[in-house]
């Protein structure tokens, strides 16, 4: 259900409050509200027409559940499948005749769960609504297209299934406490007994009956409809049980639902008047317990305030759990050993499952206080990947656990009653997994997708996951965005951008008039104010895609109803425009538009979910004309997601849900401003003294949706896409690019190389080393034929090194100061020097003295760079400078006067610089762990990242001058987008990294303690550890090939490194 607010409405106030399932708009009463009195007996349906409905009927807060709702498992979570499973939902491999094997699955699969007994009809002998469940199978199964199968017959239908009773027929906040082997006792007029063997559940405002044959419906008497509840034969027995056992319950009510008639799915009916139902227990000793157990919990459900309701029912239920304690029968092994145990409840779809947990050092065990759906659920620590803190009823009390990398279904979701527990629980497993498993944050999966390591779907999916979007929660059910505009043509076009969606707006700003109208109306509205009054995401809207596979789920949300015919979802089309013209609908998509299972779409349960105005049946989603079937729509879908126009616009949509554009003036200016109870932190109920007015407040946020948690708080930077030619001179931008075989293929050899090279840069071993200096080494430059290695040093000599011969060639020294860099200058004929005593020197190896001197700082230069004619030098003076000029051909010649082109001021010294590619930019790194961008057309600084708690050691661009990477003093390789300036990625070392190089994925950095260590940003992982120098590693260099890579350290020595392929 989706609660549509205006303007000035205040939750928790209110006598009512309107909400809003797929198309349409009815109203529902304040919690407790019983609505007027229906007439006594005859049987009638759920279903209401949409205008006979009356307001007390959907019973207003109790519609929904507080609970999260898991709604798709993959096959690989087998725990949550036999969880689910148990609650009476069809589980892929329920059938043999309709299976897939686990190995043909697709990796990123939404396998929404079937209600369990809702099977596929025959196509000509069997009632609309479903067959029973054959014997079950641990292979997964995906549903067909159609529903006809040569496996399935009409004696089927006669088979008993192992389960019916659902979890998914319990109320608002209600538990499954215990159940009786029983038969329930029917007496006609001729005082003729009929007993009906099943099973009694008794729960927290419910008594269910199941019985065994599956012709006869399960039986739901809410406790709160009892008159009388007794052993039965006390104080009179009615006539028509005069025969039966003293072992009975006696139940007098004024109303019962009969659910699953003939295994069918389908509204459940109500039976109104007052009726006496005897229900005689196996063990007739247990009667008196049972008793007294429902005369508990009818006094609880007979209060007046639903706050007061649940406090006693949370009374009761605690003190079940204090009796009870997890058997530690359980453990896999005598050897575990117990670290700690406490109460939660297990997550499942709309309800709760009240327990145990406890953790070992080997294993999670989680035990349900009922034994159901299983008597204990175990995880292997071995086996987990990730572990999330979550939201449960906006409260911090979830823990979501996972045992796959990729797939967004967990293995087990817990919410626990204290969030120390929860906090705990977190700490042991984390602490567990940091040993083994390496953690993602937003940041590393966006590096990952700006690469294309990661697809649109993949990205959006662990997006989702991290804003604390999950497939047990339908309040925060993962959101996707509409990305096709046209559902008219006959064929779609993906190279025309007509075709797709404006991604820069939210769905409510499409529309220009519609947008005028709510603009208007927000001008005029009093605080809180808001743009829209429904949300993009919320449990209806989820159910209302899916409710042709989650049938059973509608009929819970909807108490027992599905929605009106013309409401539901009925054609693609009809949807989208819907989402453009409706007044009141701004609905994104979920991920199932854009994976492999077409389940959704197709009516293969054939349900009966009612006839339109028009006639019609709803049955299969209408599709659009340029799909041709299901699958086709998917594949389309998916392919338009992939497509260069939305890769190259996601980022627009991330910033509204995820990122700067969600909230604040940026969410006022992109017209993205939603109620203000949606937001995280909107609302604080423990702030809220009046139990009644704080359900009453949780269930109309839960019901209207939730935004995601936010992100990012700086605009999010592009992917970056592929391109055939980069263009660089804008005079040949419309000329066709012909290149000759010869260079194209030169080209490719020299990246091919470069690929080979870093891909097998953990192979790297130590080739020679030689001890040249008194001091650390600081500077490595190298010749273009490789014969000849330039180093500078802490103990101010410049030294000349031949590869060839092995021997030291020359040596000079400048001043008595430290040299800090040095660097070749095109030609190899001078080598510049950078020195503590605040000079420049130009040396001339032709000539072997120094050629030129430029006085250009106050402080220490910490580092040079050369390009163009163009000298940039950093100083510890807090400046960089951009110097214009050639150094003098003759040494003795005048001195060549170098011009100032510009100066960059910093606050601080700046110990670093580099330059990208092309020299368009400039990244500069400061003593108190600044880095900087620079435009140095402009000589603007575009970007200032406060990303190092110390000394920025080194930073340089990536080839492709997209991201910048840092490390510094603090241990920590940082990434930042260039576009952007966002902070992408942060990994950890336990010690500074002095230096290192990097193609854009994988880094080589030298360490503190003289290791070389091999870094996979993408993968956020240290891949190799490398014995090298006896002190820190302080300079480092790199042939164009990438073959040939030397080392500086503070042990006086220079590396040569080969790599071994």
């Amino acid at each position: 259900m989706v609660g549509v607010l205006h303007g000035g409405s205040h939750f928790g106030k209110q006598s009512g409050y309107f909400s809003k399932f797929g198309h349409g708009v009815t109203y529902a009463p304040p919690a407790g509200h019983r609505g007027p009195a229906h007439p006594e007996g005859g049987a009638e349906s759920a279903r209401v027409p949409p205008r006979a409905r009356e307001p007390g009927v959907r019973r207003g807060a109790q519609l929904s559940r507080l609970g999260s709702l898991p709604l798709f498992l993959t096959p690989r979570n087998v725990p949550v499948r036999d969880q689910v499973r148990a609650l009476g939902v069809a589980q892929p491999g329920d059938r043999p005749h309709l299976h897939w094997g686990d190995a043909d699955l697709p990796r990123h699969r939404f396998c929404f769960p079937e209600p369990k007994n809702a099977s596929p009809a025959p196509c000509h002998s069997e009632p609309k609504g479903g067959l029973p469940e054959s014997p079950q199978s641990e292979k997964s199964r995906v549903l067909p297209a159609t529903p006809c199968s040569a496996d399935i017959s009409p004696a089927n239908s006669l088979s008993s299934p192992k389960f019916r009773f659902s979890l998914l027929l319990l109320n608002l906040e209600e538990y499954y406490f215990e159940q009786h082997t029983a038969n329930h006792v029917q007496c006609n007029g001729s005082q003729e007994e009929r007993k009906i063997r099943g099973s009694l559940k008794i729960c927290s405002k419910s008594v269910i009956f199941e019985p065994d044959a599956i012709s006869q419906p399960i039986i739901k008497i809410p406790l709160r409809d009892c008159i009388k509840i007794g052993k039965h034969g006390e104080n009179g027995a009615n006539q028509h049980f005069a025969k039966a056992k003293s072992g009975g319950i006696s139940l007098i009510f004024s109303q019962v639902y009969f659910i699953k008639e003939h295994n069918i799915v389908a509204p459940y009916k109500i039976e109104r008047g007052k009726m006496e139902y005897v229900f005689e227990l196996d063990v007739s000793g247990k009667v008196e317990d049972v008793v007294e157990t429902l005369l508990q919990l009818h006094r609880a459900s007979c209060l007046d305030k639903l706050g007061d309701q649940t406090a006693m029912i949370t009374a009761i239920l605690q003190s079940r759990l204090a009796r009870t304690s997890f058997d530690k029968n359980r453990f896999q092994s005598v050897s575990e050993k117990l670290h700690m145990e406490c109460k939660a409840e297990m997550v499942t779809p709309l309800v709760t499952n009240p327990g145990h947990v406890c953790i070992t050092d080997t294993n999670l065990y989680f035990q349900p206080l009922n034994g159901y759906p299983k008597p204990v659920v175990q995880i292997t620590l071995q086996d987990v990947r990730r572990i999330y803190k979550r939201r449960h009823g906006l409260m911090p009390l979830g823990l979501e656990v996972f045992c796959t990398e990729d797939n967004l279904c967990s293995d087990i979701y817990l919410k626990f009653y204290e969030s120390q527990d929860r906090d705990d629980l977190y700490f042991y497993i984390a602490t567990y997994l940091e040993h083994h498993v390496a953690e993602h944050t937003a940041e590393s999966y966006m590096l990952q997708w700006q690469r294309g390591h990661l697809s649109n779907y993949q990205y959006l999916l662990h997006l989702n996951n991290l804003a604390d979007r999950s497939c047990n929660d339908l309040s925060q059910y993962p959101v996707f965005p509409w990305v096709i505009s046209d559902y008219y043509s006959s064929e779609l076009d993906l190279s025309n951008p007509a075709t797709f969606r404006d991604l820069s707006k939210p769905v409510g700003a499409l529309n220009k008039e519609r947008l005028e109208r709510l603009l208007i109306r927000y001008e005029e509205m009093p605080e809180p104010k808001f743009m829209y009054g429904s949300h993009y995401s919320s449990p209806g809207y989820v159910l209302f895609y899916l409710v042709r596979i989650a049938p059973e789920y509608m009929l819970c949300l909807q108490n027992g109803r599905f929605d009106n015919a013309d409401r539901m979802f009925n054609s693609i089309a009809e949807t989208w425009k819907n989402c453009l013209d409706g007044a009141t609908d701004f609905k994104e998509l979920i991920p199932e538009f854009y994976g492999d299972d077409v389940s959704f779409l197709v009516n293969s349960l054939k349900l009966d979910l009612g006839k339109r105005q028009g006639g019609q049946m709803v049955d299969d989603v209408e599709l659009p004309l340029w799909a041709s079937s299901p699958e086709d729509f998917l594949q389309k879908s998916k392919e338009a997601l992939e497509s260069n126009y939305v890769s190259e616009h996601l980022h627009e949509w991330i910033d509204l849900i995820f990122g700067y554009k969600q909230k604040g003036s940026d969410a006022v200016g992109a017209h993205n401003v939603f109620h203000p109870l949606t937001y995280e932190g909107g609302v604080d109920l423990n702030s809220i003294e009046d139990p009644d007015e704080k359900v009453a407040m949780l269930t109309q946020i839960l019901e209207f949706g939730q935004t995601p948690k936010q992100l990012f708080v700086t605009p999010h930077p592009r992917r970056i896409t592929p391109k055939f030619k980069s263009l660089s001179q804008t005079s040949s931008y419309n000329a066709p690019i012909v290149d000759s075989p010869g260079e194209e293929s030169f080209e490719d050899l020299t990246e091919e190389s470069k690929t080979l090279a870093w891909n097998n840069i953990t192979k790297l071993q130590l080739h020679e080393q030689y001890k040249i200096h008194k001091e650390a080494v600081t500077g490595i430059a190298v010749s273009c034929n490789g014969s000849s290695v330039f180093t500078t040093s802490q103990d101010s000599t410049l030294k000349m090194f031949s590869k060839e011969s092995k021997m030291l060639q020359r040596s000079i020294s400048f001043s008595n100061m430290a040299l800090s860099s040095c660097l070749l200058l095109p030609g190899d004929a001078t080598v510049i020097s950078s020195s503590w005593d605040n000079n420049v020197y130009f040396y001339s190896i032709a000539f072997g003295r120094r050629q030129d001197t430029l006085m250009g700082h106050d402080d220490a230069v910490s580092k040079i760079c050369w390009h163009n004619d163009r000298l940039y030098s950093a100083s510890w003076d807090s400046t960089v400078k951009v110097w214009s000029g050639v150094p003098a051909e003759m040494p003795g010649t005048k001195k060549h006067q170098f011009d100032l082109l510009a100066e960059l001021e910093h606050e601080v010294s700046v110990d670093t610089i580099s330059l990208n590619a092309a020299s368009t930019l400039l990244v500069s790194g400061t003593k108190e762990g600044t880095v900087n961008i620079w435009d140095l057309a402009t000589a603007t600084l575009l970007h200032q990242i406060p990303c190092h708690s110390g000394t920025v050691c080194d930073a340089a661009f990536s080839p492709d001058s997209r991201h910048v990477l840092s490390t510094g003093a603090d241990g920590c390789l940082n990434v930042i987008d260039v576009q952007t300036g966002m902070l992408i990625s942060s990994l950890t070392s336990d010690e500074p990294q002095r230096c290192f190089i990097w193609d854009g994925n994988s880094v080589l950095s030298g360490s503190q303690s003289g290791e070389l260590l091999v870094w996979d940003l993408l993968g956020a992982k240290i891949s190799e550890r490398i014995q090298g120098h006896t002190g820190a590693v302080t300079c480092i260099w790199m042939n164009e090939q990438c073959s040939s890579i030397i080392t500086g350290g503070e042990d006086r020595q220079i590396m040569f490194w080969k790599l071994q392929y």
